[in-house]
């Protein structure tokens, strides 16, 4: 399905660019990146972008980005591809993160979703993705989260949705401003609420903290069923997404933990059907945001070693903090997929070609693994 593949984290021979670059790296330092296109600006300010990829015709695809201030301002803005805003939801109470979700079941069938953590309210808000617009459709007019918990520790900030493949359920998993070494993320499950809307009910405390900075950023990989998280000044965690996993309250992985400037900020997957791809963080830096990528798939045999495999410079993104990619040809800017970075100083959103990030030409193509 085309909107988990574009989704919104084998063996043998690693990519030819990066093998190149690894080889180059010393005489000649990566090319500059530089947007195929800007969006127009939000009012106040630009947080958090996801994707959302049309099932029938991928040039009418959608960016859905946060404008993170106060409600009148605050606002789930909607972009074309061209950048150019085709929709403004606001009057949100600090909207910070939003994620994208394909086909959650409803009593009128599968739909597809977008939800975002409204910090100032506490809660969720869960719009429809339809041809003419995004629709509210939370319970309630707002589905609460960390009920029970008080100052920072009740403010929702980063969010990921998560499509269990075995009987296509759909959790969200939300971070928020302040939390314990233990249980910083807390996983709901999104569920018709028997007249139309969705709530959710929540299934489980998860997730390691270092206890500096904050956790903010969060990515699912559905197909493979893995949840990653930016522990801002510590590292990369890798956890299981599916809340019933044997070893769901085990950590998986902890990498990332060096080579990086400033906070890990956004992070992002680009998957491809079969189980390749990258995890791609952001280095928060004032100017000049730099993009680290990992493999996705890990090591032959040790599929959680996720060594790093290219660091970008001089992206011209100013203090980028939400990041989104896809793998699906978006043409006719983007035949390999693209990465969406947000941008401080502008207000806006910065959409990358996916081969300019990888740092080949637009005529080659990548050789994965076999």
């Amino acid at each position: 399905m085309i909107g988990q593949i574009s989704r919104s984290r084998g063996c043998g021979v690693l990519f030819v660019f990066v093998s190149t670059w690894m080889a180059c790296s010393r005489a000649t330092p990566p090319p500059d990146l530089r947007p195929a296109v800007t969006t127009e600006r939000v009012s106040g300010d630009a947080d958090d972008p996801a994707i959302w990829i049309h099932p029938t015709d991928p040039a009418r695809s959608l960016i859905l980005g946060t404008n993170k201030v106060p409600a009148p301002g605050g606002a789930l803005v909607v972009f074309g591809l061209d950048g150019k805003i085709r929709q403004t939801v606001a009057g949100l109470e600090r909207p910070n993160n939003v994620d994208v979700e394909y086909g959650l079941s409803t009593r009128a069938g599968p739909i597809d979703i977008a939800v975002v953590t409204e910090r100032i309210k506490r809660q969720l808000r869960v719009y429809r993705i339809t041809e003419s617009g995004l629709i509210d459709i939370s319970s309630g007019g707002g589905v609460p989260v960390f009920e029970g918990q008080q100052g920072d520790a009740a403010e929702p900030m980063g969010i990921a949705l998560y499509r269990r493949p075995r009987d296509s359920r759909v959790f969200a998993i939300v971070g928020r401003k302040a939390g314990p070494p233990e249980g910083y993320l807390w996983q709901y499950e999104l569920l018709d609420d028997g007249a139309g809307k969705v709530k959710a009910v929540k299934v489980r405390e998860f997730g390691r903290f270092s206890g500096e900075g904050e956790i903010e950023a969060i990515a699912v990989d559905d197909a493979l069923g893995y949840v990653y998280y930016a522990d801002e000044k510590s590292g990369i965690r890798k956890w299981y997404a599916d809340p019933d996993h044997p070893e769901a309250g085990r950590e998986l992985a902890h990498f990332g933990r060096q080579g990086f400037i400033g906070d890990r900020e956004g992070i992002a997957l680009y998957m491809r059907a079969d189980g390749t791809g990258y995890i791609i963080c952001t280095d928060q830096i004032q100017g000049n945001s730099k993009y680290h990528v990992y493999s996705r798939q890990g090591k032959p045999g040790h599929p959680h070693d996720h060594s790093e495999l290219l660091k970008t410079v001089d992206s011209g993104a100013d203090s980028t903090d939400g990041l989104e990619v896809t793998s699906a040809a978006l043409e006719p800017h983007f035949p390999n997929g693209m990465l969406v970075a947000m941008n401080s100083r502008g207000r806006n959103f910065l959409l990358y070609r996916w081969e300019d990030l990888a740092g080949f030409g637009p005529t080659k193509l990548l050789i994965g693994w076999r």
